[in-house]
């Protein structure tokens, strides 16, 4: 089972939604870098469910550093989080083993793993595991500002909503590192919060769209083809669970376009090489051209769903209809919005490291 990411600096993710715990092993991080545990614990509240929108399941996601932190920095060697489950409730999953939940892993969890799978509110599979990513993501966020670059996702639709594009980024970003419910424009995200209510009230979920921009990566940061800075970003986000595309840039919406409207033309400005369009996203032929990387996640409507439907026992071999109890998100993107952010920093501290050596992410800003 693969369950790392990374070269350079890698991340191994371990644990199951109803386990005794979750966390994440994060080597190759550089030492020297300093890890606040507030911050930490802000990340891991940005991912926790509240109110009407998210799961009654409510985990303190109390947090151990294990390994690889010393007198508030790094060592070097791997640092271990640990998150503790608290609050797992098993017993609706018993009566349900069989039955294969649409949208889930039920059933190819049971293929490949031919039943030893801990199938308890989807097990390795359940977007629980990504409390420890975001754990050891607040390190690499942190060693990203410490080299000035910036990160921040807002939720660019949800519930047939959309928020206000990106404008001065910086300020956007900042702005967004305040806020639970990542949102550009406060009426934008009342209305959002409404169709999530909406959805829970007739048992169903919502899902959309997540933006992410970058800034302050220079030019030069990634490879062609197969590790593409595209390819590693791509492979990072595809892992967070319910994240059905990605597109960077203008992406597809551009598909009809000519090249003279969608190439992005350089100049020259206080010496530094810009571009007067973004459309490719800040990439070129997979490495970072100096503009800020844009890119956007599509996360699917939660698929546990208060609503009967079809389904098979995939151990009868029979068709069969399935009605959920427990505890279940109406929705997941604005709790998934700092998993992303949380990815983009590890892929980014990963390919950092391969271009510029392990010890860089730890160096002082020229």
């Amino acid at each position: 089972m693969k369950n790392t990411f990374g070269s350079s600096v890698a991340v191994t993710l371990f644990g199951e939604s109803h386990g005794t715990a979750v966390g994440a092993v994060l080597d190759g991080m550089a030492p020297g870098i300093p890890v606040d545990s507030d911050f930490i614990a802000r990340q891991l509240e940005l991912r926790r469910p509240y109110g009407d929108i998210s799961t009654a399941r409510r985990e303190p996601d109390a947090f151990e550093i294990v390994s690889g932190v010393f007198e508030g920095a790094t060592t070097g060697t791997p640092l271990c989080i640990l998150i503790r489950s608290m609050d797992a409730d098993s017993r609706d999953y018993a009566a349900s083993r069989a039955l294969a939940r649409p949208g889930h892993a039920d059933y190819t969890a049971y293929a490949k793993y031919h039943g030893y799978e801990d199938y308890r509110g989807g097990g390795h599979f359940s977007g629980r595991v990504t409390a420890a990513l975001v754990a050891v993501g607040a390190v690499a966020i942190a060693a990203l500002r410490g080299k000035g670059i910036q990160i921040g996702t807002h939720i660019a639709r949800c519930g047939g909503v959309s928020d206000r594009n990106f404008h001065d980024l910086d300020a956007d970003i900042a702005a967004l590192a305040e806020k639970r419910f990542a949102v550009l424009d406060e009426e934008k995200g009342t209305a959002m919060r409404s169709a999530i209510e909406a959805a829970a009230a007739d048992g169903d979920s919502v899902g959309g769209i997540l933006e992410t921009a970058v800034t302050g990566l220079c030019a030069g940061v990634g490879e062609p083809w197969f590790d593409s800075l595209e390819s590693l970003l791509s492979h990072m986000l595809f892992s967070i669970p319910g994240v059905k595309g990605v597109e960077f840039g203008a992406g597809f919406a551009s598909a009809d376009e000519h090249g003279s409207a969608f190439n992005d033309p350089f100049y020259m400005e206080n010496g530094e090489i810009r571009t007067k369009t973004n459309h490719n996203g800040g990439i070129n032929g997979g490495i970072s051209n100096g503009m800020p990387l844009l890119f956007r996640c599509m996360v699917k409507p939660t698929p546990s769903i208060y609503q009967t439907q079809e389904t098979v026992d995939f151990i009868k071999r029979q068709d069969a209809s399935l009605t959920l109890s427990g505890r279940y998100d109406p929705a997941i993107i604005h709790r998934a919005r700092v998993v992303a952010d949380s990815a983009a920093a590890l892929a980014l501290c990963d390919a950092l490291a391969l271009r510029f050596g392990t010890d860089w992410l730890a160096a002082k800003p020229d």
